[in-house]
């Protein structure tokens, strides 16, 4: 199991943002550790959503708190989520490629299912921003990240972020 104690942001285009993350076996204390690990993480960066491999772990696991408040915080473990209805084009932020906002097509609704901390299977729908942040999330268990997803403009015109980050990588993201 990984060193929750070094679990940190891990920034694009690190190998485990780039990969399809591993299902969870089970949930035990190391799972109930790291997610507290990613609560800490997540509000401390004033994130409303962090998904396992953003913190250096490759697994299907990720959080959200649609109200940035620890008490709001949903768990997600081996989630699928399936998209329906229409596409909306809304600006978006990931905390794994900072300094980057750029307009992504993601559809107005979505479903997930999903295991809790228990272990206890459920599906829910979703619309507007939970919907949205179930897609971003759901992405990088599956290894996408808002750079994949961006548009031929939108890469132009983050270039020299985007380059300023593959070069940070390169000297000091451990991963």
């Amino acid at each position: 199991m990984t060193d929750i104690e070094k679990c940190r942001i891990t920034h694009y285009p690190a190998d485990v943002l780039a990969n399809a993350a591993k299902p969870v076996e089970k949930v035990d204390d190391n799972i109930r550790q790291l997610v507290e690990k990613m609560k800490d993480i997540m509000l401390a960066n004033k994130g409303v959503g962090l998904a396992a491999p953003q913190v250096g772990v490759p697994l299907r696991l990720f959080i959200i708190s649609l109200d940035g408040k620890r008490e709001g915080v949903r768990v997600y473990i081996n989630p699928t989520v399936t998209l329906e209805g229409d596409l909306a084009e809304i600006e978006e932020g990931c905390l794994s490629v900072p300094g980057i906002y750029t307009k992504i097509r993601r559809c107005k609704k979505c479903s997930v299912t999903a295991a809790d901390l228990d272990g206890n299977e459920f599906t829910e729908e979703a619309d507007g921003l939970y919907a949205r942040c179930l897609q971003h999330e759901y992405d990088h268990v599956e290894g996408i990240t808002i750079a994949d997803r961006m548009s031929s403009a939108a890469k132009i015109a983050h270039r020299k972020q985007l380059k300023k980050l593959r070069e940070q990588h390169g000297k000091d993201n451990e991963t």
